[in-house]
């Protein structure tokens, strides 16, 4: 299914649901907000998220303990569940999704490129689905992108 689908269909089942969403994005850079919101009625259920790109706004923004950063790197299990949890409690929503990874030109954190982490959390749950991908910089993004939105319409469907 491609991005503007599972868009539509996830922003329809938290409203289903009267569920709310935030994201933290590192790799995506706004993209998975931006393919939330080109859905006509995102604003009743989509709340707000925050871009860190740097480690350094990981902390600051989302309290990602510095000491998971230096053990984990910011391309890890650990810290996309982290960003996840952290950014549902900042925006006091029912769900969260945050991005993480490495989309190229190069390798970074020790991680091939197309290597990428998608954290969702809830009120009962946080877990962090492994991507490996292939491509240039955007495709290896918006293949993130779908995979957050895949992983999170999962969960939502009843």
């Amino acid at each position: 299914m491609n991005e503007q689908l599972l868009a539509k269909a996830v922003i329809k089942l938290l409203s289903k649901s009267n569920s709310t969403l935030s994201v933290a994005e590192s790799v995506t850079a706004g993209g998975l907000a931006s393919a939330l919101t080109e859905v006509a009625g995102a604003s009743k259920v989509f709340i707000g998220g925050v871009i860190v790109y740097s480690d350094d706004s990981k902390v600051s923004q989302l309290g990602v303990s510095k000491s998971d950063l230096k053990k984990y790197t910011a391309v890890s299990e650990e810290v996309a569940i982290a960003m996840a949890q952290s950014v549902r409690k900042k925006f006091k929503t029912d769900f969260a999704i945050s991005t993480t990874g490495v989309a190229g030109p190069g390798a970074a954190y020790g991680q091939k490129v197309g290597t990428a982490w998608v954290g969702l959390a809830s009120k009962k749950s946080a877990f962090a689905v492994a991507l490996s991908l292939a491509g240039d910089r955007n495709s290896i993004r918006h293949a993130i992108i779908n995979s957050a939105l895949a992983a999170l319409e999962r969960i939502l469907k009843p």
